[in-house]
């Protein structure tokens, strides 16, 4: 059986969850709302105050769904209560991210400076050569930092361009004089 969809989500205080039919799933909470329509096949119900996810037979496929079910609705509750962020890193000699009210603008060594929209529900800070993209939806906060990163991803020789802060860049050997 699933051991991750097996385990129970716990919804902490101030936090409210509705399930409507079509397994519509709303999680409302200190930072904002949260709306899912998840796979109908499984069945969510809530005991108090955790939510149990089952699954209606043994086929690889509800099995999969099992897991990925309970994770989406856990997501949403952490979303809701917490948050989450990303942070991205510029690395280059002139390369720099400013804000301008809702615009993120980056100089990136091409001949116009990228100017990027922040999605609805999202935020972005420029901290020195740091940018932090947050919000409450998981699934939007590492696209939109993906959006950001692939605008320059960095390079293997001499490591310049948006990279994740946990990332490790590859670096290559350069070439060498003649012999």
């Amino acid at each position: 059986m699933s051991r991750i969809g097996r385990m129970p989500i716990a919804v902490p205080a101030g936090v409210t969850v509705s399930i409507a039919e079509n397994n519509k799933v709303t999680v409302k909470g200190p930072k904002g709302e949260l709306e899912r329509v998840l796979p109908a096949e499984m069945e969510i119900v809530q005991e108090g105050a955790e939510i149990l996810v089952k699954r209606p037979n043994d086929l690889k496929k509800m099995k999969s769904l099992h897991g990925l079910t309970r994770t989406l609705i856990n997501n949403m509750v952490i979303g809701v209560t917490n948050g989450y962020t990303k942070t991205l890193e510029v690395n280059g000699v002139g390369y720099r991210a400013a804000k301008q009210g809702k615009k993120l603008v980056l100089n990136l060594g091409y001949s116009h400076p990228v100017e990027m929209e922040d999605p609805e529900g999202l935020s972005t800070a420029v901290e020195g050569d740091k940018i932090i993209v947050s919000g409450i939806d998981k699934e939007k906060v590492g696209q939109y930092a993906a959006e950001i990163r692939s605008t320059r991803a960095p390079e293997p020789y001499k490591g310049k361009g948006i990279k994740y802060d946990y990332e490790v860049i590859r670096r290559k050997v350069g070439k060498t004089g003649k012999k």
